[in-house]
């Protein structure tokens, strides 16, 4: 699933909504800022390690895409990812299958993956800047976002929402 959307749109919260109503709720939901992270944490963090694969890696680290087991994958900010990241999530979304870093195995997963960004992928694809393939094979199912300025309707149910959910006990 991809979720896309400006910033403060709620992507986060519908990625949630998707894992609570799938059809595991009680397995994990593990969320990851992939912008936030170096090319090489964000792909030891997604992936995991065996030992020995670099310095530090004592023993073998499994990555949130195995141990999410049937839960959900939430990986945020997506449109921020090198074109080598790409090259590998391509692959585990045509295949269901990861390989550690440093490891020589392929392990199968079983995770659903939703993505969110809030830079738009067809822009990127044609400024050569986000690999084709892979946005045609997160375009399946897109769920756009539109800003609360373009639903105005809903800001009253906002409003009266948290109204409801500050009141205090003694109200």
């Amino acid at each position: 699933v991809l979720i896309t959307g400006e910033t403060g749109t709620g992507k986060e919260l519908v990625a949630r909504a998707i894992h609570e109503e799938g059809p595991q709720p009680k397995e994990p939901f593990l969320a990851i800022n992939c912008g936030a992270l170096t090319e090489s944490l964000l792909q030891s963090e997604l992936f995991g390690y065996v030992a020995g694969a670099f310095t530090g890696a004592q023993k073998e680290r499994k990555g949130i895409f195995e141990a999410a087991g049937k839960g959900t994958v939430f990986l945020d900010e997506f449109g921020d990812i090198s074109p080598q990241m790409q090259v590998s999530l391509l692959r585990v979304l045509e295949s269901n299958e990861i390989r550690m870093i440093g490891g020589s195995k392929t392990r199968q997963i079983e995770c659903k993956i939703v993505i969110a960004t809030n830079i738009d992928l067809q822009n990127a694809v044609e400024n050569k800047k986000f690999r084709e393939d892979l946005y045609f094979r997160l375009t399946r199912f897109d769920i756009k976002l539109p800003p609360l300025r373009e639903r105005k309707e809903d800001i009253s149910k906002l409003i009266n929402y948290f109204l409801d959910v500050n009141k205090g006990p003694h109200e």
